[in-house]
């Protein structure tokens, strides 16, 4: 039996929050269920990913605060595309606010080099990708000084991205 990943077991534990910030325009090319959207299949995204999905709305209820924040580039990327084409009937289905930031409207923020998540304002988990966007591994850091900064600099992306509703790939 494997073990229930990091990120599982924090989302289990949270009380008050949980912050995401992603800063990639690729990740897991050779993702199944992404290639399949690539060559014209359409699934149910909280079929296809019961877990988290499950997990994110059990963690909601409980009244913690899930945000995921995306930097893009634009031109959106095909995959860019395929996050935004699931965001609706995953993550806001399961009870995440999501917003978009087009990286051209970044200048000037501190933004961490690596995708991370914000646990409780106190543990942060740092996801490592290859060049191609191949999920390497994860970090759990417990510094509640560090996450400070990662809680700030993505509160000044949240502040200037645009939410799921409204914004428009281009």
């Amino acid at each position: 039996m494997t073990a229930e990943p990091v990120a599982f077991q924090l989302f289990r534990s949270a009380v008050r929050s949980a912050l995401h910030l992603e800063a990639r325009d690729l990740y897991e090319p050779g993702d199944p269920d992404w290639n399949e959207w690539k060559s014209g299949g359409r699934f149910d995204p909280a079929e296809r990913w019961r877990a988290f999905h499950d997990l994110v709305r059990e963690t909601t209820g409980r009244g913690v605060e899930v945000r995921r924040a995306r930097i893009v580039s634009e031109p959106v990327s095909d995959y860019v595309r395929f996050e935004y084409d699931v965001t609706e009937a995953h993550n806001l289905a399961a009870g995440e606010q999501v917003r978009w930031l087009p990286r051209q409207h970044s200048g000037g923020l501190l933004v961490p080099a690596n995708d991370f998540w914000v646990f409780d304002e106190q543990i942060v988990l740092w996801n490592f990708f290859d060049g191609d966007g191949t999920w390497i591994g994860e970090e759990r850091v417990d510094d509640p000084e560090l996450a400070r900064l990662c809680v700030t600099s993505f509160d000044a992306v949240w502040e200037r991205a645009i939410p799921h509703q409204q914004y428009q790939p281009t």
